[in-house]
Order: structure tokens, then C-alpha cells, then sequence
């Protein structure tokens, strides 16, 4: 466009790669305005470069470290001073100081880079955006200043242990897994009251109940055993495998990106982790055995490779058809809840020896079951938090049942419209007291559901 985008000149040919192209990161160097940098994701894509303003094109750089993952990234930023200095941000940072033809990794604190503002008067002064935080250089990337002053961290899951101060355990995104006090004598709790209990970034963490230094921790089909005592970390998964680079319907078993894993609260000495069917170990995770069939609607037509048709993104994060909350009730023993995230929710009452389907009648289909929260005061009672957002619905679902899911009732009342379900708990001191958290705030019911109020006061909605 050259009329501030009131009409628009679709470019192709002349140097720009032929057939199908998908995400394009543009930028026009402010030391010239002829000059124009397009990341390209394409067959033939990489780094293009035009002279007059985009009417011809010549691919530069072709790397792939600068175009994996193209939905992800495809960021490109000239330099407002020099034509021949373009930056790309990809899992690493790079820079070209020969209008692309080479790059250099620059030393950026963390990974995945998503932002870089460089300042149009003093270029040596920058700040880049990347999932540990925000980082600013002021000598042109030799150096950058810390993202440990950053409250920044994202966690999937939290969980305490017994011991006092107890510690909180949490994974978190694009980080390390975490255990940290929650209190401390000196008054502040500072880096020394943390240490990292292995597992990865987005799975659940269960210490084990009489020993808070034995922690399991998981991420997708990993599963780790750490000993604080020895800082020995041993991998305890189902089975080994690593799936990146193939669909879900070439693998034997289906694991997500957050997949459960609890210790029993009947026996210390039981764990259970869970892909497309609930697995069961009873000697710390050296050797497990299915106790279900699979749980899912086992759609093989939602198992292919993700991505394409120029990208394929197969690191295993977008599995579908696996379990995707499980619990175990607090009050009998060997009673099972199992929800996928396709819509399904089935329990057994003998350890796995027979399952039955409970799944909601009124229930939309491909609903994805959140979390399952077993009653603390009733062995048949269960609530399930149900998150339908990824299917552009974004109404609450929270059901409870009171006999072992032969009947649900939807208890919403009170949740704005919107605010679409992350997860339901039950105070496990004060009966009917449930807590929910959605999308936009945390809510809570005195009556068992049937009314919720928001748990704000002067909390800012995030």
C-alpha cells in the first residue's frame, strides 16, 4: 500500500518464492527506506530482501534455525540506522550485519524471542521480549540485564507437602520445575528457599507424602523421580519415548502436554500417570501397568501430524484423544475419575478392573474435561470443571454429580458469561465450600455450587 492502506498491491513473482506461503514477518529499514526484509515462510521461504520497495526480491538466508516453527516466530526487525543490520528472533536471537547474508547468535537471556523494540535514535539501546520476560541491552547486545526481578512465571499446576514451612510445587512454562517455601525466618523468601525437583514444564508434580524429598514430577510422557537427599534424578516414565516429529495415531500410547500424574492418597506407594489409558506403578515408577482400555473417542482423523500444509509442528504439545484430568477419591480407595480432553469422563470402583462411561448427557461433544475434583465428604459425589474455549465456546461449564456420575447437574449460577473454566476445588475443612477458577478471576460457593460469588475485592482481573 502506498496510501496509508486504503487500497493494497498483492506482490508475488519477482523473486518472492512460488506456490503456498504462510506466516511473513516484514520490515523496512529506517536507514532506508527502499530497503525491505521479509521473513517468508514458504517450501523455498527464509530471508528475503528487496532494494526498491518490494518490487523485486532476493533470498539472503535460507538458515533454518531462523525459520523453524514459522507460526511460532517469523519475526524480523531492521535496524533504524544501518541498512545492513536485521535482526530475527526465533528460539535463539540473531543478528546480520550483512544485509542477511550471515547471522551470529547473540547472547539474550532464556529463549523463544517474540519482541525486540530497538531505540531509533541510539540502536545500541534495546529491549527484547522473549517467555522468560523482558531484558534490555544498552551495547548492542553484548550484554543484558536480568529477568530474575521479573514476577513473570507461568504455572500449570501447584501442590503442597506436609512438612513446615510447607513448600509449594509448581511447573512452569517455558521454565524449570520449582519447589519454594513458603515461609522463611529471615523475612523475605529469596532464591536460596528454592530448587528445581525435575519433571519439565507443563506437567504435575506430587511429592511423596512422608518424605517431601522424594518428588515426582512429569511433563507430556516423561516422568522423573528426584531424591533431595542424594540430588539424584532418575526417569521413571511409562515407557521410553520420544515422540517428537510423528502423529499421534503412529505412536503406541498418547500422552499430552500437561498429563496427569497423582500419588495415591490411600498408599504412598502408588502412582498413577495417564496418556490415552490410566497406568498404574506400585514401586516408584519401575515398572507401570495399564489398568484402563482407552478412555478417549480415539478419533484417528484428530491424530495426524500438526501444522502444514507448508509446516509441520510435531513436538507432541497439540496430541489429542488422551486423558486429560484424573483423581482419585480421598475417601475410597481404588475409586477412579478419568475425563479426556475430547469430552468423555469415566470411573471405576475396583482399581481398573472395570470402567464405566459417565460422561454428562447434556455435555457438548469435544468438550475438554479441565479438572475432576473427588468429594471430600461423599465417595459418589465429583465435580468436573469443562473448558470449551478452543471451540470459540466460552460459557461455563462446571458439573457436579452425587452417585458415582449416573446423573450431573450443571452449577453455573453466578459465573459471568465468559469466563470459561480452568479448574473446581473442594475446601477440604468446611463442607459445600467449592472454589472455580475461569479465564477471568477466581469464584466461590457456600452451597455447594448452586451460587457463586466472585473472590476479588480490590483484585485486578487477569
Amino acid at each position: 500500500s502506498t496510501d496509508g492502506g486504503s487500497t493494497w498491491k498483492r506482490l508475488e513473482g519477482h523473486g518472492l518464492p512460488a506456490g503456498i506461503m504462510g506466516r511473513i514477518g516484514v520490515s523496512v529499514s529506517g536507514a532506508d527506506s527502499s530497503r525491505v526484509y521479509a521473513l517468508i515462510e514458504s517450501k523455498d521461504g527464509g530471508l528475503f530482501r528487496s532494494e526498491d520497495a518490494g518490487e523485486n526480491w532476493i533470498r539472503m538466508n535460507e538458515d533454518g534455525r531462523l525459520r523453524q516453527r514459522a507460526w511460532y516466530f517469523s519475526h524480523v526487525f531492521a535496524d533504524p540506522k544501518s541498512a545492513d543490520t536485521v535482526y530475527l528472533l526465533n528460539t535463539g536471537m540473531f543478528r546480520s550485519t550483512d544485509g542477511g547474508r550471515s547471522f551470529n547468535l547473540l547472547s539474550a537471556p532464556h529463549g523463544d524471542h517474540h519482541g525486540l523494540w530497538i531505540d531509533p535514535d541510539n540502536p545500541q539501546r534495546m529491549i527484547n521480549g522473549n517467555d522468560g520476560g523482558a531484558t534490555v541491552s544498552t551495547d548492542g547486545g553484548k550484554t543484558w540485564t536480568t529477568q530474575y526481578n521479573q514476577p513473570t512465571a507461568q504455572f500449570y499446576h501447584v501442590i503442597t507437602d506436609n512438612r513446615w514451612p510447607y513448600y509449594i510445587y509448581g511447573a512452569q512454562q517455558d521454565n524449570s520445575t520449582v519447589a519454594i517455601k513458603s515461609y522463611d525466618d529471615d523475612g523475605v523468601i529469596g532464591r536460596q528457599d528454592w530448587y528445581v525437583v525435575g519433571g519439565g514444564e507443563s506437567g504435575y508434580i506430587a511429592p511423596y507424602p512422608s518424605d517431601p524429598n522424594i518428588v515426582y514430577a512429569g511433563a507430556e510422557y516423561f516422568t522423573s523421580r528426584f531424591d533431595k537427599h542424594t540430588e539424584q534424578l532418575v526417569d521413571v516414565s511409562v515407557l521410553p519415548l520420544d515422540p517428537s516429529g510423528n502423529g499421534a495415531e503412529k505412536l503406541e500410547h498418547r500422552f499430552q502436554w500437561t498429563s496427569p500424574l497423582f500419588i495415591s492418597p490411600h498408599d504412598p506407594n502408588t502412582l498413577y500417570n495417564a496418556g490415552e489409558v490410566m497406568f498404574k506403578s506400585t514401586n516408584g515408577g519401575q515398572s507401570w501397568r495399564a489398568i484402563s482400555p482407552d478412555l478417549t473417542r480415539n478419533d484417528k482423523s484428530k491424530q495426524k501430524p500438526s501444522g502444514g500444509p507448508i509446516t509441520l509442528d510435531i513436538t507432541s504439545v497439540e496430541y489429542y484423544d488422551t486423558i486429560f484430568a484424573a483423581a482419585e477419591s480421598p475417601l475410597q480407595k481404588d475409586l477412579l475419575w478419568a475425563g479426556s480432553d475430547d469430552g468423555l469422563v469415566h470411573v471405576t470402583t475396583d482399581g481398573g478392573q472395570n470402567w464405566s462411561d459417565v460422561t454428562p448427557k447434556e455435555l457438548p461433544e469435544w468438550s475438554m474435561i479441565s479438572i475432576i475434583e473427588p468429594s471430600h465428604y461423599d465417595a459418589g459425589t465429583a465435580y468436573i470443571a469443562v473448558d470449551r474455549h478452543k471451540l470459540d465456546d466460552f460459557h461455563p461449564f462446571i458439573y457436579r454429580t452425587r452417585d458415582y456420575g449416573k446423573s450431573w447437574s450443571r452449577i453455573v449460577n453466578g459465573i459471568p458469561e465468559g469466563s470459561y473454566l480452568r479448574s473446581v476445588r473442594e475446601d477440604p475443612v468446611r463442607k459445600g465450600l467449592l472454589f472455580a477458577g475461569t479465564e477471568t478471576g477466581v469464584l466461590f460457593s457456600l452451597d455447594d455450587g448452586e451460587n457463586w460469588q466472585a473472590l476479588k475485592l480490590n483484585l485486578p482481573t487477569v
